[in-house]
């Protein structure tokens, strides 16, 4: 009687929990702060409820070095992850990522295939485009009697003193030197692949350097802004649009910003890449980046996903016509090939002993 005692048991236990045993826990790897806010309210709670399975959200700040690890060691326990575009090239061609077939996403609503509806899919076989991001200058308006209107102003500590933010890596830094010093936005990438170009743009650097708080995550960056330790900041700039919601006194100054792409990426050598690309496919639906950029004002990287946003958010975004006007885009092919080279130069840089003229306003 006792095995059958116990087997009806069992029987019962399955009959009232099904879903605990169907259900899957996925690990996905994105940003911090207002951005993977703007996630998990706008597709990942929607594929929890839909789907029944878990995901776990890892905040991380960016690179491929843990990728690297957990791939080449067999020991792999992230399952997707939102990656800068240039990251996922990178990583696409050391075979860490799993081949994300075209055919696979989802088209648009009315049919259109998605290598039609999405803006670009051609950068990398291994990643899938959600949002077009931007990196601009913030300032604070109750810091300066003019406001600053372009790029160099951000440079100029003479007539805008105070504090500056910067991100601490060579992206996007470099090239708003090089800016700042005269050079053409079409043709920065040509100067900073030239020996002499990339001193030139350190040697900016080096003038702005004692001014300099540097930040490592878009929340730090906006949190130094609001607590006043600086009065310009490089940010991205979706994080200011959340930061005006808490009624801080931001302004972006959009001038030159510096756009590019995040993917999704899908580890090689996971456990779970079949839910994974099941959760890509559900992420960059044209309902679910067009719900993301609801709550953070980022280009959805879906043509059809702009008509599901109302006026006001769209002339907002990174990609609006005005604020594309002086926009440089950031070369993620360039960065793919000449980060492993620059980097290790940034991080010396950066440790070198920082002289303050005393007829500099800090």
């Amino acid at each position: 009687m006792r095995p059958l005692f116990s087997a009806a048991v069992l029987l019962v236990t399955l009959m009232f929990q099904p879903t605990s045993w169907a259900q899957q826990t996925l690990n996905v790897v994105s940003w911090d702060g207002a951005y993977v806010k703007s996630q998990i309210l706008g597709f990942i709670r929607p594929y929890e409820d839909e789907t029944g399975n878990r995901v776990n959200v890892i905040q991380y700040t960016g690179g491929i070095d843990e990728i690297r690890q957990q791939v080449r060691s067999w020991n792999v326990s992230w399952d997707v992850v939102d990656l800068e575009l240039f990251d996922a090239i990178r990583a696409c061609n050391e075979g860490l990522l799993e081949p994300v077939p075209v055919n696979l996403l989802p088209p648009a609503p009315d049919g259109t295939p998605a290598s039609e509806d999405f803006y670009d899919l051609s950068h990398t076989r291994c990643g899938v485009g959600n949002v077009v991001g931007s990196t601009v200058v913030s300032y604070r308006k109750d810091q300066f009697e003019t406001a600053p209107a372009q790029l160099e102003d951000f440079f100029d500590t003479r007539r805008f003193p105070g504090r500056r933010g910067l991100r601490k890596s060579p992206i996007g830094n470099l090239e708003w030197a090089l800016i700042a010093d005269g050079v053409e936005p079409d043709k920065v990438y040509e100067v900073l692949s030239t020996a002499a170009g990339l001193d030139r743009a350190f040697s900016v650097l080096d003038r702005l350097k004692p001014h300099v708080d540097w930040w490592e995550t878009g929340q730090q960056a906006v949190h130094f802004l609001e607590s006043g330790r600086v009065s310009m900041s490089s940010v991205y700039s979706g994080r200011v649009a959340a930061a005006e919601e808490r009624g801080q006194p931001l302004a972006i100054l959009w001038d030159h910003q510096v756009w590019y792409y995040d993917v999704w990426g899908v580890l090689k050598n996971g456990r779970n890449a079949d839910l994974a690309h099941k959760f890509v496919r559900y992420a960059t639906t044209t309902q679910s980046l067009a719900a993301q950029a609801k709550y953070i004002p980022y280009g959805p990287m879906r043509k059809s996903s702009m008509p599901l946003l109302d006026r006001e958010l769209r002339e907002r975004l990174p990609t609006s016509k005005a604020h594309l006007e002086s926009a440089v885009e950031l070369d993620a092919n360039w960065w793919s090939k000449n980060m492993d080279a620059i980097a290790p130069r940034f991080e010396r840089w950066l440790t070198r002993p920082v002289m303050v003229p005393k007829n500099l306003p800090r």
